[in-house]
């Protein structure tokens, strides 16, 4: 079976979040089950400085305001599945990241960008631009990728082409002003409330909730979310709609990529059987954010973006609890301008307690996983997660709300929270408060004033099979099932 992958970033080439983990690890994983994947990514310069040996399949001409297009196909290391790159400088030879610009404003013309992508993967999937290989399911990810299902809709009517997209995120929707549609070569149709118009806007999202055969989700729970005000970011009336099409697939994590026992970036390998590696971690970890020295007080960990959704106000409401009881807490990540500035001031204040580092270094959030004692995901709301995931593999006991994927992936210490016989991997809490963060901070210090109990709910957390297996042979099932009902 063949498959185009559809999206907008992809690790170590691109990446902002889990999207690019996803994008990394998935089409490998696929191979086992008898999937032959390709990827379509926008020609950002980190991606065209990745490329080996380019090969044009297809001068487009000009398009989207875009001047010259041209399709590539290449490979580029260490990813295993070929590439096909939109290489079409005028939008994406930039500085900045992908999409917005290095002072963090949005790309103004993000709309004629991220439409271009999906109208080529719509040429790509009707087998007219590379006539050596053509798919039998598109799968686009997230909002970058949704007008594909718009420019798809004919091709899909007539029965040609199986199509699937996932929601990685459904808070960034790509909305954009309505008078764009004619510059994307939308029509009228398009416009309306029943289609992409949302809000008075055009929602790139909408189109794939709209016109995809089937919708996926990275867990169970959050697909069962999205279905309410609460989480569906005002579109929950059309993903109610689509109800019997939307499922979740709970993401998985690369488990060669991210091994502790054979991890380059630690200061010393472990596992859940040899765990005296990770007492070197938290040691190195201590001195390369110059924390006391201390083998006695938890280390907690936050890897995220700082962001209102990451749940970091609650956080911030609870330092001083924590670290009045001699605890310890490192941060990495980048966002809102107010919590960089609030974690930045707290670091200050509490020097050998809290180490922050503004901006994301994939071997330093190795480094802080094997270190930490604790990984925390206070989030508001979280799709999938893989902090949590991360921690887990590394032994640090996660600390989550109990929503969408972390719901799915940290069973609760608490026998009365444990469902299914599950053996206990963290803590959770459910109410969005400081005061609800709180109580499950005062049980992990409980454990973690019972060494015996502690490690025995680090090693069942790093025993958790969380690698892509699973979750691909259930894209494998999808993508049967969308081909056979196209028969």
């Amino acid at each position: 079976m063949k498959v185009l992958h559809v999206g907008a970033e992809v690790f170590p080439l691109v990446k902002t979040g889990g999207l690019a983990d996803v994008l990394a690890a998935l089409p490998a994983a696929l191979e086992t089950h008898g999937v032959e994947s390709r990827m379509l990514l926008p020609g950002l310069p980190p991606i065209m400085d990745a490329l080996g040996a380019v090969k044009l399949v297809a001068e487009l001409g000009p398009a989207f305001g875009a001047g010259r297009v041209r399709l590539l196909k290449a490979q580029a290391k260490p990813l295993s599945s070929p590439l096909y790159v939109v290489d079409a400088p005028f939008l994406y030879q930039r500085p900045g990241g992908p999409y917005e610009s290095s002072p963090g404003l949005d790309w103004p013309d993000n709309a004629q960008r991220f439409g271009l992508l999906g109208w080529v993967a719509s040429q790509l999937a009707t087998g007219g631009v590379d006539p050596h290989w053509a798919p039998a399911v598109v799968h686009g990810h997230d909002w970058h990728a949704g007008l594909t299902f718009a420019y798809l809709q004919p091709w899909t009517a007539a029965r040609k082409v199986a199509t699937v997209f996932t929601v990685h995120n459904l808070a960034y929707q790509g909305l954009f002003a309505l008078s764009d549609g004619p510059l994307l070569g939308l029509s009228d149709r398009f416009m309306q409330p029943a289609t992409l118009e949302y809000h008075g806007q055009l929602s790139f999202m909408k189109a794939g909730l709209k016109f995809a055969q089937a919708i996926t989700t990275v867990s169970p729970t959050y697909a069962r979310e999205i279905t309410t005000p609460e989480f569906g970011a005002g579109l929950d009336g059309v993903i109610r709609a689509r109800a019997r099409s939307v499922s979740g697939i709970l993401n998985g994590i690369d488990t060669d990529l991210w091994n502790p026992a054979k991890d380059k970036h630690l200061t010393a390998n472990f596992s859940a059987d040899r765990l005296n590696g990770k007492v070197a971690c938290k040691a190195a970890l201590q001195q390369e954010f110059l924390l006391d020295a201390t083998k006695e007080q938890p280390l907690l960990s936050l890897v995220s973006r700082l962001t209102h959704q990451k749940g970091l106000d609650l956080l911030l409401a609870a330092i001083p609890g924590l670290l009045s009881r001699g605890a310890q807490l490192v941060i990495q990540g980048s966002g809102d301008a107010s919590l960089v500035s609030a974690l930045q001031a707290l670091a200050a204040q509490h020097p050998g307690r809290v180490g922050v580092h503004i901006g994301y270094d994939e071997p330093r959030a190795h480094r802080i996983f094997a270190g930490a004692d604790v990984a925390l995901v206070p989030s508001r709301f979280e799709p999938c997660g893989l902090t949590q995931l991360y921690g887990l593999r590394y032994g640090a006991v996660p600390l989550v709300r109990q929503v969408g994927g972390l719901a799915d992936t940290v069973v609760d210490l608490d026998p009365l929270v444990q469902a299914g016989g599950k053996a206990a991997t963290g803590f959770t809490f459910r109410e969005a408060s400081a005061a609800s963060l709180g109580h499950a901070l005062d049980r992990l210090w409980a454990t973690w004033r019972e060494p015996e109990q502690w490690q025995t709910l680090v090693q069942q957390g790093m025993r958790a099979d969380f690698s892509w297996d699973g979750p691909a042979k259930q894209y494998r099932g999808l993508y049967d099932h969308c081909c056979a009902s196209l028969a």
